[in-house]
């Protein structure tokens, strides 16, 4: 699955990196995200490791317990959700595009859906579709949405989760994105 993600992300022109099967409000997605190196730097070099505890991050809001917050290291660029049909995408994107543009990835092709599709474009939802060798066609383009939401303590910790995962498990010279 993991290289049609890839796929997925190419044909929707987000570069970064993809991180798979994180768990968010009660679905499994996967998230493209851009390191800000300067950020990671400044970090590391700072004592300030990701913080994916929930329990830590709570405290972040208590202002006896901490008097300086990390800046985030990581940019979510845009949430994939895989589908089996277009009919599920609206449900599985409603509430994650309050964080980030959300997508929709497809077993394609997905031949005369028109009806299902004008209703994701209206709601900002990205569908693509990818077929088995890896061909991926963008048939609707996501919106960013989330600036009509605001920042959240949720999307904030999923930031610290991601980069977390990034680190864990993505090899240091294929993190430095721009």
């Amino acid at each position: 699955m993991q290289p049609l993600l890839h796929h997925a992300a190419s044909a929707l022109g987000w570069r970064g990196i993809v991180v798979p099967d994180v768990a968010v409000l009660g679905h499994q997605v996967s998230a493209v995200v851009r390191v800000r190196a300067d950020v990671h730097e400044w970090r590391s070099a700072n004592g300030w490791p990701p913080q994916a505890d929930p329990s830590w991050f709570r405290s972040w809001f208590e202002p006896a317990a901490h008097d300086q917050l990390p800046v985030p290291a990581v940019e979510l660029v845009g949430v994939l959700v895989g589908e089996s049909t277009v009919d599920r995408a609206l449900q599985s994107c409603g509430t994650l595009m309050t964080l980030a543009p959300c997508s929709v990835v497809l077993p394609g092709p997905q031949g005369d859906q028109s009806w299902p599709l004008i209703e994701l474009d209206y709601y900002g939802i990205g569908v693509v579709a990818v077929d088995e060798a890896g061909t991926a066609e963008l048939l609707v383009p996501p919106e960013d949405r989330s600036t009509e939401f605001g920042p959240s303590l949720f999307g904030r910790w999923l930031l610290e989760v991601l980069y977390d995962r990034v680190l864990r498990e993505v090899p240091a010279n294929a993190r430095v994105t721009t």
